[in-house]
Parts: structure tokens; sequence; C-alpha cells
């Protein structure tokens, strides 16, 4: 069973009707308790990286996160959670992804990035199953995490950054799965089949 962590900070809605439609019935959680009875968790988010960050401590999320020991992939805010800080109002964050999250060097081009754009460098590893060079995601974001040995594959905006990550039983897309058609799907199963 599926895990999608209801901090205040997403659009559940959305992330569970992706689930849904691949045949999964995923469960939306409110209590960090509850977390380590299910197989694998999505961590959502959208906003602000210090207000989200400090509803997931006011709440008990980051110890529940912290223990978990299944998979877990954080979604655009939801990633930058797991990495190790963020620009985004100068705090740690859990740190399970190695990796700091800086604003985007957009280099002259409309900010936020937002729309579809290219996967790049796609590193063999389950999550990136029956994803090629150049299969476009839908982006929405003003920060992104570095390029490093976490990276699955890259995006590119301005500069290159990290468009999906994973260390251990964490892992990361900045990009909205639910909301990029059939790539996405094809990436929300990964992650349903992925086993450690």
């Amino acid at each position: 069973m599926i895990a999608i962590i209801n901090t205040g900070c997403a659009n559940i809605n959305s992330v569970r009707f992706a689930f849904e439609r691949l045949g999964v019935k995923p469960e939306v959680i409110i209590d960090p308790a509850k977390l380590a009875h299910f197989d694998r968790a999505i961590l959502p988010g959208v906003g602000h990286a210090k207000v989200a960050m400090e509803r997931l401590t006011a709440l008990g999320w980051d110890a529940a996160i912290n223990d978990y020991q299944k998979p877990l992939m954080g979604i655009c805010l939801g990633m930058q959670l797991l990495c190790d800080s963020t620009e985004e109002g100068n705090i740690s964050c859990l740190g399970k992804i190695p990796g700091d999250v800086s604003a985007l060097d957009v280099k002259g081009l409309t900010a936020p990035h937002m729309g579809w754009n290219n996967l790049t460098h796609c590193v063999k590893h389950p999550l990136t199953a029956n994803i090629s060079r150049n299969d476009q995601v839908y982006f929405v974001h003003s920060f992104a995490h570095s390029v490093n040995d976490t990276t699955l594959a890259q995006g590119e905006y301005g500069q290159c950054f990290s468009a999906i990550v994973a260390k251990d039983n964490y892992a990361g897309m900045q990009f909205h799965p639910e909301r990029s058609a059939k790539v996405g799907a094809t990436l929300l199963q990964n992650f349903v089949n992925w086993t450690l």
C-alpha cells in the first residue's frame, strides 16, 4: 500500500488520482505514526520551503521520514525537502538526499521554470526504466538540486539541475509526474515497482 503524506502543503488529489489511474489505491495520511505501516510513500509539496519544512517538523514528519526504511519519493518541493538544505529560506532540510537546493540561474529566461521540458542524461535505475533521453515532463519550480552522484536524470533551464534523484530508499522528482501524461505514468509505475 502507498501512503501519500498530507502536510497541508500540496495538491494531494492530483497525486492520488494519478495512482488511481494506474489501478493503485493510495491512502492519504495525516498521522506520522501511520507511515511505518505502508509499503511505500509519497511526499508531495508545493509552496515555500521554509514554511513546509517548519510544518513537517512541527507535525513530527521529520522523525517518521527519517526512520522509514521502505521506498519514499518526494515530488517537486517534497523532493527538495529530502535534500540537505535549501536557499529558499536558508534552512536545513531532511538530509536524505545529499546535496543542496539553490535558486535556478535561468540566465534571462522566464522565471519560474514552468512547463514541459526534456529529461536528459538518464542513468540506468529502476526508477528510470523505459524512460529515454528527451522524454518530456512538466516542471514548476524556481529552486533546484545541484547535479551530483544521486542524480538519475537531469533537466536544463538556464543551467543543468537534478530532475530525478535517489539515495538508498529515498528518491525525488523535481517535476510533477502526476501532470506529465504517459511519461509521468511510467515514472509513477516505476516507483510502484521499485524494490530495494
